[in-house]
């Protein structure tokens, strides 16, 4: 798969940092994404995690992916406390 909408100018682990937030909902899909790409929950995927975060979460505080609220919070517990 590939995307190169943002090609080398997000952070390692950008994409797959975004597919796993909109898996949120689904926990098997999101575990499988995580295994996926394993540079999530690395030193360099972390900057992507907490960068998808901070943008979805600004999309929540503007009223859109609200389904997503509660796993997008915790989520940036977990990132918080990494």
């Amino acid at each position: 798969m590939l995307d190169w909408e943002g090609w080398g100018r997000a952070p390692e682990g950008f994409d797959g940092a975004t597919l796993y937030a909109y898996s949120l909902l689904q926990p098997d899909t999101a575990a499988r994404v995580r295994a996926a790409f394993p540079v999530l929950g690395s030193p360099a995927g972390l900057a992507a995690e907490a960068t998808v975060c901070a943008q979805l979460l600004q999309t929540v505080a503007r009223g859109d992916n609200l389904v997503l609220k509660d796993q997008l919070r915790h989520w940036a517990d977990e990132i918080r406390h990494r």
